[in-house]
Order: C-alpha cells, then structure tokens, then sequence
C-alpha cells in the first residue's frame, strides 16, 4: 500500500487528512518552495519527474518553484486559432462529461454538482445538458496555462477549502473538486458562448497565481496563470449545443481513460 492509498483507504490515514490538506500547512510549503534553501531540491525533481529540459527555459532559478513554474520555450506549444476550434489551456490529462441535471458523473471518481462546484445557482443553471473539461495537471507537466478562448472575462471568484492530491486515488475517495480551493471566471465568447474557466488547487500546492483579477478583454492561448508546487486541475464548462468534442477524447472518457493533451492543440469544434 502506497502513502496516498493509506492516506484515503483507512481509518488512521484519514485521520492525518486534515493537517495535510489544510491550507496552512500548504502555504508553508509554499513560502519553503519560494526561498533559496528549496534550490537543492531542483536537480533531484528534474530527474525523478522525467522533465524533458529541451522543451524549457532551464536557467536562472533562484528556488524550486522558479523551476517548477519554468517558461516553456518559444514555439513548444503552438496555439490553434482558428475561431471554431476549442483549445486546451494547458498541458494535462484531459476527461471530458456531460452535465446532467446539474450533476457531474465521472467513471470511477465522485461525482459532484456543478451548483456546489460553482457556489452559484445561478450560473450553474447555465450548464445543464452541456459539458464539464477535466485537465488534470501531474508533476511532470507544464503548469502555466492560458484562457481556453477570446472575450470580455468577469472579476475572478475565489472559494477557500482545503487541498487535496488530484491523484486518482483521492478523487474516487472524495469529491475532491468540490472541497479544494479554486478560483474562477466568466468568459464571454463569440463561438462557444459563456465558458466557465476554473483553476483547482491540490495538496501542498502554494497558491493558484492568476495574472488578471478583475475585468478584461482576454485572447485565447494568452497566459492566464500559473500553479505552484504540486498536481492541479482545470476544469472548463461549456454550454448544451456549443462544442462537438474529438471523438476519440470521448471514447477514453466513456472508458474511464484520460486522454493526453497540450496547451494550444484543439480539442473540439463549434457546432
């Protein structure tokens, strides 16, 4: 049994839950991770984490998270912009469900309400029948991330919780993306209509950075944010009728198997 099965599965891991996923004890991590006694840790991370160092820019860190929120290199990730394409704002694992009655029914995982997701009945109310995007960030990948499409954004909405792993262990022990903190924003589009982005913190993750908080004209594929250390989420909601999604992304998703993807590449087409 593994540390995170402990943690999850039985009576005395569940018990040290609530430490390790309070925010607290995150945010020391954080300010740990933000000064130069983390820079040891860096050739280490490289290494166990399989980082392709030809992708991205290696120089100049001054702690761990500088490496771990590293730029990637001019021309690494291409952005899509052909205005009937969705793209994929980030590199990650990406599960792709449609919303029914509210609800989020993932293979293997809780499920959840996008109500509860949201904290708004309102705005959820707007998703019914469509579309819930699931990226998953690991370690390994790319955690700056950009808007998945152009318009006019609304203020962001922070929701305080605690952090849980996105692992899947985790995700099929707890409604993780409703108890984590996250923060999001309304994107008025022209071809996909009012697109929910939301960013999902994840244990021992420092904070989600978002670079623009209020109101503002926002270009698909333009850097959104970062995560500091640790896995994340991003989820996308889509309204019922405005995206056919690649039917290979659906199949995985119909078997429970997430599908690989880059920030930029397309991932679906208006209808």
């Amino acid at each position: 049994m593994d540390m995170l099965q402990f943690l999850y599965d039985t009576a005395p891991g569940r018990a040290l839950l609530f430490p390790l996923s309070s925010r607290g004890l995150s945010k020391l991590c954080g300010r740990f991770l933000d000064s130069g006694l983390s820079k040891p840790l860096i050739k280490g991370f490289i290494r166990k984490a399989g980082i392709d160092t030809e992708e991205y820019v290696m120089d100049g860190f001054t702690c761990f998270n500088d490496c771990f929120s590293r730029h990637v290199k001019e021309g690494r990730r291409p952005i899509e912009m052909d205005p009937s394409c969705m793209i994929a704002p980030s590199d990650g694992l990406l599960s792709v469900w449609e919303i029914k009655e509210d609800t989020v029914l993932p293979l293997k995982q809780s499920s959840y309400t996008v109500k509860s997701l949201l904290r708004d009945s309102r705005l959820a109310k707007r998703y019914e029948g469509g579309l819930c995007l699931v990226y998953r960030l690991c370690v390994n990948h790319y955690h700056r991330y950009g808007y998945v499409e152009s318009g006019r954004k609304s203020v962001n909405r922070f929701i305080p919780g605690v952090l849980h792993t996105v692992r899947p262990v985790a995700l099929a022990a707890r409604p993780v993306f409703v108890e984590n903190c996250r923060e999001y924003t309304c994107i008025k589009t022209e071809q996909f209509g009012v697109l929910t982005q939301m960013e999902i913190g994840a244990m021992l993750v420092g904070k989600i950075a978002n670079h623009e908080s209020g109101r503002a004209e926002v270009i698909r594929g333009e850097e959104k944010g970062t995560f500091l250390y640790g896995g994340s989420t991003i989820v996308v909601l889509v309204e019922p009728g405005r995206v056919e999604i690649d039917p290979e992304i659906l199949k995985a998703s119909g078997e429970g198997e997430e599908t690989p993807v880059r920030y930029g590449q397309t991932v679906g087409r208006v209808v």
